[in-house]
């Protein structure tokens, strides 16, 4: 079910099938490639990163980010579609759902700021990026087979919201995001890996694996 997704470190993924190669939220990147499709979540800087957009980005390279982001991309020369959560769109033969990311007890990511989070379909496969997010009513609708979850806390759902969350969601596979770098460490990890519902793996991903 992970075949080709790659977490990169803390919220960045690299989603490959045969034919391109999808970044999500690219930040810190070690050994960086020609991206042919980006998906951004927000701007903050560890999810919308210009220096190492610059290095996977070429003037075919099409940037999906909510509306807003598109300012600190303009030096960068590639094709930037905007989107609203609430939304459906399809780019580049993927069909991708753009949905609702927000914090409800943390003045981070307030919902208003319209962040969102990505369900794309790649391989067969319904792939959720939650992008930076609390437990939200909205997950209620989520259909996935991958779920990428944050669970750092602080900014986030922590362990125990990501437990929540996957109860709510109900996805084949989930892997823990947003842990090991900024905020959050292994052992949150492994508390959403130890509680998971029975029949929902929990991968806890090394970077670069």
């Amino acid at each position: 079910m992970l075949e080709g997704i790659t977490w990169l470190g803390h919220a960045s993924f690299a989603v490959c099938d045969d034919e391109r190669r999808i970044y999500i939220d690219p930040w810190k990147l070690v050994d960086p490639q020609p991206a042919d499709l980006v998906l951004v979540t927000h701007g903050h800087r560890d999810h919308l990163s210009p220096e190492d957009l610059g290095r996977i980005c070429g003037q075919d390279t099409i940037i999906v980010c909510p509306q807003g982001c598109e300012e600190q991309l303009s030096d960068l020369g590639c094709k930037v579609r905007t989107v609203k959560p609430g939304t459906t769109t399809e780019v580049l033969g993927y069909a991708i759902e753009v949905v609702y990311s927000y914090n409800t007890n943390k003045p981070n990511h307030p919902r208003g700021d319209q962040h969102v989070g990505y369900v794309i379909e790649v391989g067969g496969r319904r792939i959720y990026h939650a992008g930076d997010t609390d437990l939200i009513p909205e997950m209620a609708d989520i259909r996935c087979d991958v779920a990428l979850l944050p669970i750092g806390g602080t900014y986030t759902m922590d362990a125990e919201e990501g437990l929540e969350a996957i109860a709510r969601i109900r996805p084949k596979v989930v892997v823990p995001m947003h842990w090991g770098d900024l905020v959050g460490g292994p052992k949150d990890a492994e508390r959403v890996r130890d509680g998971a519902p029975e029949g929902v793996e929990v991968a806890v991903l090394t970077v670069g694996s």
